[in-house]
């Protein structure tokens, strides 16, 4: 089940001299661990424009800074140096691709080649697994991973909308918020479960400096050979200095092997002791290649396609966009008459929506089915495949009116664009006549309450509360789920009744 378990303070950053732009500022300053993602609108043949740049900073919130509006002139050095910042650890889930967009982006301004520290929650997730017996290294999406670390996985319907419009929509700003939130929690289990285990040795160094009066001379005598904790000491030294100064200080300070230049933006903490062991032996950092930096063309194979071909078959592709002619499931075309769908991964949460108002909605067999997979189920299924995947479109194995693209990105907006399009029947006493869960159908007679708790056990958990209350129970009669009609069934008809208009 989709889920916000979260309460965020989300900022929305339009600008370089706006209250939110201090406040990032300031929120920087205090954190030793930023979660990073970026949104933007994909292109063909070329690098994105990233419109969105997402920055989570624990209690303080979550960042979300328009790209769009914001002068990249003003903000490509201060960007940079939070991605070479040695006092804060970046994570992100693949951000290298993020990278090589935001240098794009950023191009006319110097653009970016480096994030150091950096870690990344796929390799965060494997190490986890591999503390349980027996666990193979996966690749798994953002969602699933919060689905088995945090107990809540994130919608990824607004992943692909158009995020180069304005204004941005509040689903879209809590949707970016989400994605870079959640990488901290799941580095917080991470960091619990290495110290829990002893993965870390965790040596007393002392990085306090009680005495201001020793001087950097005597700061930088003993310093440790580690050049994490030499920061942290150059830190309290720079301190020093300023504490004794009414004038800016200079910014660049002469150490053994180079030199070390103070941020002229974020005025940053070092990182506590632990979260040092943690960097040093599990962090690590992307470095852009020039390569990297450059489109990489696609070469197909073999004979190119004359041009009477492509048009044709571009043809073919747009009139998917706009439904015409019988759908599998009349009778004519051998079906039974009742509406039946198929909605992929993209349009999971329109499935559950078209099962509340009583329509047969099924997913795929598989999490990451083949295309062809997924058009052999609904081919055999007589099934409808709802999809915003253009390229699901320009597949070899479609038959005639088996696919249609839903335009709209919010899942009230498909179900209500859904209706309309192949003109489905919608009753109030449809509503809530399907199983939300599974797509099955329910017993015919109504359970009641000795029933249910019988047929629930070992399997569902019924909640004391509604012993008293005199209520009928629903099975279904594929996965066997109970339902009652409670506070929630009522909210979600009357839900369902004010979307599809149907008290009008």
């Amino acid at each position: 089940m989709e889920s916000d378990p979260v309460k965020l303070k989300v900022h929305l950053v339009t600008g370089t001299d706006t209250a939110e732009f201090r406040l990032l500022s300031e929120a920087l300053g205090r954190s030793s661990v930023v979660g990073l993602d970026a949104e933007w609108k994909p292109v063909r043949k070329s690098f994105p424009t990233v419109s969105v740049l997402q920055i989570a900073c624990g209690d303080w919130g979550v960042f979300v800074l328009d790209l769009l509006s914001l002068p990249l002139s003003s903000l490509s050095e201060p960007l940079r140096e939070l991605l070479l910042c040695p006092d804060i650890l970046k994570l992100g889930f693949g951000f290298k691709q993020d990278l090589v967009y935001l240098s794009s982006t950023f191009c006319s301004h110097g653009g970016f080649d480096k994030v150091e520290p950096y870690l990344d929650i796929r390799s965060v997730y494997n190490h986890l697994q591999h503390s349980k017996k027996h666990a193979p290294k996966q690749s798994k999406s953002l969602s699933t991973i919060c689905a088995e670390v945090l107990g809540f996985s994130l919608s990824k319907e607004l992943q692909c909308s158009d995020w180069s419009h304005r204004p941005l929509t509040e689903e879209q700003i809590r949707y970016a918020a989400l994605d870079a939130h959640c990488l901290l929690d799941i580095f917080k289990v991470f960091q619990e479960m290495v110290v829990k285990k002893g993965d870390l040795i965790l040596e007393t160094t002392v990085l306090s400096n009680p005495d201001a009066n020793l001087g950097l001379k005597e700061v930088f005598r003993n310093h440790d050979s580690s050049d994490k904790v030499l920061r942290a000491h150059f830190s309290e030294a720079l301190a020093i200095v300023e504490a004794t100064t009414c004038s800016d200080v200079a910014r660049m300070i002469p150490l053994a092997g180079g030199m070390i230049q103070k941020s002229s933006y974020w005025v940053t903490m070092p990182m506590d002791e632990v979260l040092l062991k943690v960097v040093k032996k599990y962090g690590d950092r992307i470095l852009l290649k020039e390569s990297d930096k450059k489109p990489k063309s696609s070469k197909k194979k073999g004979k190119k396609h004359s041009l009477i071909n492509r048009i044709s078959k571009e043809n073919h592709f747009e009139n998917f966009d706009e439904w015409q002619g019988t759908p599998p499931w009349d009778p004519l075309e051998g079906g039974n008459g009742y509406p039946k769908f198929l909605c992929d991964v993209m349009v999971e949460g329109l499935a559950k929506h078209l099962r509340c108002v009583g329509i047969d909605a099924a997913i795929p067999y598989s999490k990451k089915p083949e295309p062809r997979m997924l058009i052999e189920q609904a081919q055999k299924e007589k099934r409808v495949i709802l999809t915003r995947d253009a390229k699901l479109q320009r597949h070899d194995y479609l038959m005639k009116n088996q696919i249609y693209r839903v335009k709209s990105l919010l899942k009230n907006e498909q179900l209500l664009e859904v209706i309309e399009t192949f003109q489905l029947k919608i009753n109030e006493d449809k509503l809530m006549s399907r199983c939300t869960k599974c797509n099955g159908t329910f017993i015919q007679k109504p359970l009641t309450t000795e029933e249910a708790i019988e047929a629930a056990k070992g399997f569902q958990r019924i909640p004391n509360c509604l012993f008293n209350k005199n209520l009928v129970f629903w099975q279904c009669m594929d996965c066997h789920q109970l339902y009652w009609e409670g506070t929630q069934y009522h909210n979600a008809v009357q839900k369902f009744i004010d979307i599809c208009k149907l008290s009008d």
